[in-house]
């Protein structure tokens, strides 16, 4: 999978509407990393981890816009939840994978 570019990545998010940024270990690049809300397991949304580029060299990351705002359950593998994070209306959560956990 190839890395996004600088510039790549534009983010929809307002009012009641949010974005979840997953920052991975390199070795999980091109894993799907899913996530549902925590009421709704079932409706879940996914992208691959990628390279990103920046100022320090470089970062990978899943990026995942247009999440209505709440509390999100991030998937291990498709029965094994991980972690729990709020995303909020109009801004950008942040959950870093930990390193010792792997993508089954």
């Amino acid at each position: 999978m190839a890395p996004s570019g600088q510039g790549t990545v534009v983010l929809n998010i307002g009012y009641g509407i949010g974005a979840l940024v997953i920052h991975t270990p390199g070795r999980l690049h091109g894993h799907e990393i899913e996530v549902s809300p925590v009421n709704d397991p079932a409706h879940r949304t996914h992208a691959a981890v990628r390279a990103r580029y920046v100022r320090g060299g470089v970062l990978w990351s899943v990026v995942i816009d247009s999440l209505p705002a709440g509390r999100y359950t991030v998937w291990r593998d498709p029965v094994t939840a991980l972690a729990e994070i709020e995303v909020p209306g109009g801004g950008v959560a942040e959950f870093e994978w930990p390193a010792e956990v792997a993508v089954a």
